[in-house]
């Protein structure tokens, strides 16, 4: 007995590892994405361009994504591992081309560079578990590999702090250090893999996107991601400045901020297997509605650091708890197509971000409208939690 195990135990071992080279490679994605977001200014006078020209070497992210991410489902499906293995090298790459040299063409080509690959990653955190894994962990899989993802950015918020404007080398060189073990771990995992990809039996191109989208939980799914994905978006781009209106000091405001992705990227790692396990998808995905409504109406009409941290802290928690409850969700459902059912779901979160965050930007000055229009987004989910089917 003890032998059959020890060998289930090693068995498990190698399933989760890699799993385990996925999320360091999901969280490597994040951390090259936001580099710049915590130093604008003083990335703005290492390289000599404007803020908003390093404001744009994480707006192409999102921008790429909308574009890339259904053929990047689709290659997913076509041959996982050899285009998982692509978008593994250029990450890498994407953080080596910034250490070339302190020049912001660099900058920008190495952003670009994971820009393109990003797609390639993030759409293969649901098929990354059902390769791997089997079905009674797929859950926990999915789990971890979007902690991963929300650990990148918890990682590149903290870092930036830490290192501050007059280390920018030194945290290029510690991230891109990062990026090459993380994309060096992942593809020797999947050494065994690369060869053995075969032609799944699934139509591909317009037949397979026709028939993704004809599913109405799809549908479903991508409007909830639209709409919560896109709230959390809007909300890290513009916390700090919707609170400078309310006299609250940039540092507490990226606390703020921090302890938001934390509670997150925690709920995201443990809840969704419980959440699973107790068929309780729908009752948290109301949650998460009715607490993002309520908590932005609260930002909206009182200005108490603790009543704040409170409201921050229960939205990330519940926001980022949501994408792998999704995921989840779509990966039932999604067969040999889990690829492309993946790409859509990711598309849905990027275009939402870049829509609420421009409506947010629009009131950015007047916080108190702001926070009601992100409340009124959230309620807008509402239907959509009541047309949800879990089965």
């Amino acid at each position: 007995m003890s032998v059959v195990v020890g060998v289930e135990t090693a068995r498990d071992v190698r399933r989760w590892r890699p799993v385990a080279a996925y999320a360091m490679l999901a969280a490597a994605t994040q951390l090259l994405w936001l580099t710049f977001a915590p130093l604008t200014t003083a990335s703005a006078h290492h390289y000599h361009v404007s803020e908003t020209a390093i404001g744009w070497l994480a707006e192409i992210f999102p921008l790429f994504y909308v574009v890339l991410a259904i053929p990047a489902g689709r290659l997913l499906d076509r041959s996982f591992h050899r285009w998982l293995a692509v978008g593994a090298m250029l990450t890498a790459l994407g953080g080596l081309a910034r250490l070339v040299a302190p020049d912001f063409a660099w900058a920008l080509l190495g952003q670009l560079l994971v820009a393109v690959g990003q797609p390639l990653v993030l759409n293969a955190v649901t098929k990354v578990a059902s390769e791997h894994l089997p079905p009674r962990l797929r859950p926990h899989g999915i789990a971890v590999g979007s902690a991963g993802i929300f650990l990148g950015m918890l990682l590149a918020l903290t870092l930036g702090t830490l290192f501050g404007g007059a280390h920018l080398a030194a945290l290029l060189q510690l991230e891109a250090a990062f990026a090459v073990i993380a994309a060096g771990a992942l593809l020797f995992e999947m050494r065994h893999h690369g060869r053995s990809d075969a032609e799944p039996d699934v139509a591909l191109g317009i037949v397979a996107l026709r028939e993704v989208w004809s599913d109405r939980n799809v549908r479903v799914l991508s409007g909830l991601l639209f709409l919560g994905f896109g709230a959390f978006v809007a909300l890290t781009t513009w916390l700090q400045a919707l609170l400078h209106n309310y006299r609250i000091s940039s540092t507490t405001a990226g606390g703020l901020l921090v302890a938001m992705v934390l509670a997150g990227a925690l709920g995201a790692a443990v809840l969704p297997p419980l959440v699973v396990s107790r068929k309780a998808e729908r009752s948290m995905v109301a949650g998460a509605v009715t607490v993002t409504v309520t908590g932005a109406a609260l930002l909206a009409i009182q200005h108490v650091v603790a009543i704040d941290a409170i409201v921050l802290v229960a939205i990330g928690l519940l926001l980022l708890t949501l994408l792998p409850v999704i995921l989840e969700l779509s990966e039932r459902r999604a067969g040999a197509s889990a690829g492309t059912v993946t790409a859509l779901l990711w598309l849905a979160g990027n275009a939402g971000g870049l829509v609420v965050a421009l409506l947010v930007a629009v009131l950015v000055h007047h916080p108190t409208p702001a926070f009601l229009a992100l409340a009124l987004v959230a309620l807008c989910a509402a239907p959509l939690v009541l047309a949800l089917s879990t089965d």
